[in-house]
């Protein structure tokens, strides 16, 4: 891999992440440049914190185009190579037995959303693609014109809480409310799912008596500035490899998962 990489952020709201990013890119904490950010919302504030730092910053409006959709939807243009089967096959989001038709509506507008994405995104080639408070999943358009080689995804997500535990929208509020003593931060490559993809790492912090909810997301955000950066490094020094791995639980049962397998640091 080259001795900097090339990385590209999307996000939804104030960045954060994003701005510890930038902050251990320009300190060469990282051994990366920042490309470009996008954004699903055109008022997002993270991105003047890209046009401070003289990042590339543009936006797709996914709530225009979810808009757009339900009062056209005859007249809505698809991409050419939109696919419905392939998507509904490969997106694990939906329940058995959900509607086809708002299965196929999600599909259909993500899809676009997506491909407008894509387009703004072409002019600034990355190797990493980092989700850093982006409240959309990605669609399998998305993730399979990005993960061109299995054993290397090249989308991130950082989530605000100890996975395989409280996957979703609220994750330091599920740990809060469950009563957990331990919270803690996930990143992970993306897959089909949600939240569900092979972990890169981890941290935790205690949750005290007495700590509120607010206590818990700050504690959690500061954990989040450090283990973002960090993970990023890996993949910006190649340690970074998705194996398929099976383990015999006995009595002719067994188990498989894609795990992240981090090489020493030479």
């Amino acid at each position: 891999m080259a001795d900097q990489i090339r990385v590209g952020a999307l996000i939804s709201g104030g960045g954060t992440n994003l701005q510890a990013i930038i902050e251990a890119c320009a300190e060469r904490r990282i051994d990366a440049e920042m490309v470009f950010v996008g954004s699903d919302r055109p008022d997002a504030p993270g991105l003047q914190r890209a046009t401070l730092n003289r990042i590339p910053a543009f936006f797709v409006d996914y709530a225009a185009i979810i808009g757009d959709f339900k009062r056209h939807p005859d007249r809505f243009e698809l991409p050419a190579d939109f696919d419905l089967e392939d998507l509904r096959t490969k997106q694990s989001l939906f329940p058995a037995g959900a509607d086809p038709r708002k299965v196929a509506t999600y599909l259909k507008t993500r899809a676009c959303a997506e491909a407008a994405l894509l387009r703004q995104m072409q002019p600034y080639p990355f190797d990493l693609l980092v989700l850093a408070g982006f409240m959309r999943t990605l669609s399998p358009y998305l993730i399979d014109r990005v993960n061109t080689e299995p054993a290397l995804p090249r989308i991130m997500n950082i989530h605000p809480a100890l996975l395989p535990s409280f996957a979703g929208v609220d994750g330091y509020g599920d740990t809060f409310r469950y009563g957990c003593k331990v919270g803690g931060c996930t990143v992970h490559f993306i897959d089909y799912g949600e939240d569900s993809g092979p972990i890169i790492g981890q941290r935790a912090f205690a949750i005290r008596p007495g700590d509120s909810l607010e206590d818990t997301q700050q504690r959690g955000l500061e954990q989040e500035w450090q283990l973002y950066p960090g993970c990023i490094q890996l993949f910006a020094q190649g340690r970074l490899k998705v194996v398929n791995k099976r383990w015999d639980l006995g009595n002719g049962r067994s188990v498989e998962r894609r795990i992240v397998e981090i090489a020493p640091d030479n």
